[in-house]
């Protein structure tokens, strides 16, 4: 057993484990057939059924066969789970679940679609025919001790009559060529990010304010929404939608409520209003079949709706804490999550700037954000499935959004957040205008280029832009630069 900090338990805490009755196990996933995401996803939802209550996972990896090249690539990831199972109990299980899943043998370590391997089990010893633990083959094999690394970097195994660390062993292997990244997949119609490839492209994730009170001056519904004037329509977005697919620009963030300082929140079924309408259209459209949606919501009613009605995406500015319900609904919807950093409401971050007790702005974020990561895993979120954001705006000052610039990549590399893909959105903030003199939101282009451009050098995989056209042109030189 390990203890919070993933290092193993004394013999008291071992004694209580007997008596429980519950045991920790870490659960190895893989597959190389047919839609392999949706296959390890569809693994996961069937332990859970039998009972086999999945803690945390790991990311997921895209890696080359081992042993058997001549065969498509695989994904990786590993999971930690409790189960009352016994360890060969557990094992029947998970051949139960490939075989409901149609796993079909072939050759040994040849393609399969769905792949569970018990990799430990408390810290237990099995030598038998049907079963080792610790699985033989873990310090051989990069793609298991990767997500190994995600879950328990410090826990100690034994290897050589000598106790290393996973992360110790990880090193030592040859590295991998490419290196093995992270995968976070965005909608069906798009490739994976895979946030620690060194010539990577960078999303760009463009903004469309469906509010009367953007701070940006482009939101697009009526201000007088309670009035007799007639709703928005929808159809009128079709010039800014062509642009969108003219620019090869492939993210779409939605936004039906503003989180400007100070803005005064609407309801839910405001917000539904205003999104919903055009949720709908787009989908409705053939030609933007490949366009991923995003909603900036922090309400889980506006979260289900929008992804029944064909979003992909959900990027809540609080990471869950505005609404108890965020989380546990996202990963009911299996979609992917933006967890941004933010402290307090829009009517209360401005005075909620004080990072000391975490030596400074950088560490706050991190450890704040890990905290949230950790909430969204306990609610069943997937590991692959979240991206991470840390608030430029939101709780900080202008010296500290600057700071946060500059450290990005310090962010990249905390640990618990390593490997983890990072959306950065500066566009047209305040502190933007207040640097370059330009009061107008929707003329601080240049300023926010030169945001982007900082952003793409430490690191984002995404940058959330109003300005589609010139943005992207940033975004494309930024990688000719450092994404080469």
């Amino acid at each position: 057993m390990l203890d919070k900090n993933h290092k193993p338990l004394q013999a008291s805490a071992e004694l209580d484990r007997q008596i429980s009755d519950r045991h920790q196990v870490f659960l190895a996933l893989g597959s190389n057939v047919g839609n392999r995401l949706a296959m390890i996803e569809s693994a996961c939802s069937e332990l859970s059924h039998r009972g086999i209550t999945i803690l945390r996972t790991s990311s997921l990896y895209e890696t080359k066969p081992k042993y058997v090249e001549d065969q498509p690539s695989f994904f990786n990831g590993a999971c930690e789970a409790e189960t009352t199972l016994s360890p060969f109990q557990l094992l029947d299980q998970l051949k139960e679940v490939e075989m409901a899943l149609g796993r079909q043998k072939t050759i040994e370590n040849g393609p399969r679609n769905i792949d569970l391997d018990i990799l430990l089990y408390d810290d237990t010893t099995i030598q038998e025919d049907r079963l080792v633990i610790p699985h033989p083959r873990i310090s051989e094999r990069d793609f298991v001790l990767k997500p190994l690394c995600d879950l328990i970097p410090h826990y100690l195994s034994l290897k050589r009559l000598s106790m290393q660390k996973y992360q110790t062993q990880l090193s030592a292997l040859p590295p991998s060529v490419p290196p093995l990244s992270p995968i976070t997949p965005l909608s069906p119609s798009l490739p994976p990010i895979t946030s620690l490839s060194p010539t990577r492209k960078t999303h760009l994730m463009a903004i469309l304010n469906l509010t009367p009170d953007s701070f940006s001056s482009d939101g697009l519904q009526s201000p007088s929404e309670s009035s007799d004037k007639p709703p928005f329509d929808p159809t009128t977005l079709l010039p800014k939608l062509h642009s969108l697919l003219a620019q090869q620009i492939s993210i779409l963030d939605l936004g039906g409520q503003s989180t400007r300082p100070h803005a005064t929140l609407v309801p839910p079924d405001t917000e539904l209003a205003r999104i919903l309408p055009t949720v709908r259209f787009i989908r409705s459209k053939p030609e933007f079949n490949n366009l991923t949606l995003s909603i900036d919501t922090f309400h889980s009613s506006v979260a289900a709706a929008a992804v029944e009605a064909g979003a992909d995406i959900i990027n809540d500015v609080s990471a869950g804490t505005l609404d108890a319900a965020m989380l546990p609904t996202v990963a009911k919807l299996g979609c992917s999550v933006v967890l941004m950093h933010m402290r307090g409401t829009p009517q209360t971050m401005t005075g909620l700037t004080d990072y000391s007790s975490h030596g400074d702005v950088v560490a706050g974020v991190a450890e704040e954000l890990r905290e949230r990561v950790e909430a969204a895993q306990a609610a069943g979120i997937r590991r692959w499935r979240i991206l991470l954001d840390p608030g430029i705006g939101f709780a900080k000052t202008q010296a500290q959004n600057l700071e946060i610039l500059r450290r990005l990549g310090e962010l990249r590399e905390w640990e618990g957040l390593k490997g983890m893909p990072w959306m950065v959105g500066a566009s047209r903030k305040g502190f933007i205008g207040r640097i370059t003199g330009v009061e107008k939101a929707e003329e601080r282009g240049w300023g926010t280029a030169a945001a982007v451009s900082a952003s793409v050098a430490g690191g984002a995989d995404v940058v959330r832009c109003h300005d589609w056209v010139e943005m992207g042109q940033v975004v494309k030189m930024a990688d000719a630069v450092w994404r080469a």
